[in-house]
């Protein structure tokens, strides 16, 4: 008599990953779609031999939809939106492997692998110029409002000019790489009149300025070590003639009367004279005529 005896696989073994926790190093410039961990270190393999079936999570809030698997039997990680180094630095992602569908009624083994992302920060923007105020709430977009400052007509300053809202300054966002800036004076100094300090951002001048119109300067901030990284800002300098005498009281003592009861904002009179109302007047001998 012959007896065939089929053997029954039965579904006794876990999945089992290569590794269960490996990190990897991420830059924030990384273009979307890229392979952050490739298949061949994510696969599990199945002594039973089942398909395997996988699954990712984020243990860290809001960093769930940065990564994703390139299908249910594929475990590739790939990068499915773009990464902001200001908005998180790393997370950590579960990758569960499963020999039966997750929605299946039969007995499932699972593993799990830890995967651990450090975000490493890229130079991604170009130098801002201080103060700024940002238009985003991600605060990744900083404006800057123009300078100003005014020479005297036919006088050279020997000293840096004084601006507001500040002296001109700009730094790198990209605060951890912290590249060097230097400045440059790209347009509007058409008599070259200025300098500008490369290192410093100081604005001197060259010679005096011999003309009553503004000169609106655009001043340069470029990152050293890439001239694609850039900020223009304008600077405003005003043409004034030189103030030799200051402004005076043309009294030293003004005197008014009030009525009690008055609301506010009653015009104060002059004593001895109440249908005048009282003025306080000044003066400026370099305005003889005003």
């Amino acid at each position: 008599l012959e007896i065939i005896v089929t053997i029954i696989n039965l579904n006794d073994n876990s999945p089992v990953f290569k590794q269960t926790n490996l990190t990897k190093v991420v830059p924030e410039d990384t273009k979307v779609n890229a392979t952050i961990v490739a298949r061949e270190d994510l696969s599990a393999s199945d002594a039973d031999l089942d398909i395997i079936y996988y699954e990712l999570s984020s243990t860290v809030q809001n960093t769930s939809n940065y990564f994703a698997i390139k299908g249910v039997n594929n475990p590739e990680i790939y990068l499915q939106k773009a990464l902001d180094y200001e908005k998180f630095k790393q997370t950590t992602l579960l990758l569960y492997a499963r020999d039966r569908p997750v929605d299946s009624n039969e007995t499932t083994h699972t593993a799990t692998a830890t995967i651990n992302i450090i975000i490493e920060q890229a130079d991604t923007k170009p130098p801002w110029f201080l103060p700024c105020s940002f238009i985003d709430v991600d605060k990744s977009i900083c404006i800057s409002s123009p300078y100003t400052g005014r020479v005297n007509m036919s006088e050279m300053s020997t000293e840096p000019l004084i601006l507001e809202p500040g002296p001109i300054y700009a730094i790198d966002p990209d605060y951890i790489l912290n590249e060097k800036i230097v400045y440059s004076i790209v347009g509007g100094d058409v008599d070259n009149v200025f300098s500008v300090d490369a290192d410093t951002g100081n604005l001197t001048m060259n010679k005096i300025a011999t003309s009553p119109d503004s000169y609106l300067l655009q001043v340069m901030a470029t990152q050293v070590n890439n001239k694609q990284k850039y900020s223009v800002v304008s600077v405003e300098i005003k043409v004034i003639n030189k103030s030799d005498h200051a402004p005076y009281f043309e009294s030293g003592i003004y005197t008014g009367t009030v009525s009690v009861g008055l609301v506010p904002r009653s015009f104060v009179f002059q004593a001895g004279d109440p249908s005048s109302p009282l003025m306080i007047t000044a003066a400026d001998d370099d305005f003889p005529d005003v």
